[in-house]
């Protein structure tokens, strides 16, 4: 799964972990799937991004020690353009924020998926 905090150095990138070893909070807002996983930015930094369109891309470099992808000499990257204003409406009035963990996990999102 992926994290995205407000946090401190590392903590602003997102993050891969495997599912059962990171505790979402209820106020953490799942934006989405990467490949299958489920995509969550703590509340204070939604409230910052929510009028962009993020983009998660992976770059050469080193990452946070704590996500998987970390001894792969990759990290994550967040890339984002602003919204139009008919995008910004449409989400409004058709996707709320979902806050909190997921119920149900797919099976593909496992750290040693291929």
């Amino acid at each position: 799964m992926f994290h995205q905090s407000g946090g401190c150095c590392d903590g602003s990138a997102p993050m891969c972990y495997p599912a059962s070893e990171f505790r979402v909070g209820d106020q953490d807002v799942r934006l989405g799937r990467i490949a299958g996983c489920p995509f969550y930015m703590g509340a204070a930094q939604f409230e910052y991004w929510r009028h962009t369109q993020l983009i998660i891309d992976a770059v050469p470099g080193r990452g946070s020690g704590f996500s998987l992808e970390a001894p792969l000499g990759v990290r994550f990257l967040t890339r984002s353009r602003v919204f139009t204003d008919a995008e910004a409406a449409d989400l409004e009035r058709t996707d709320p924020a979902m806050r909190g963990a997921e119920p149900i996990f797919d099976p593909s999102c496992r750290s040693d998926a291929k």
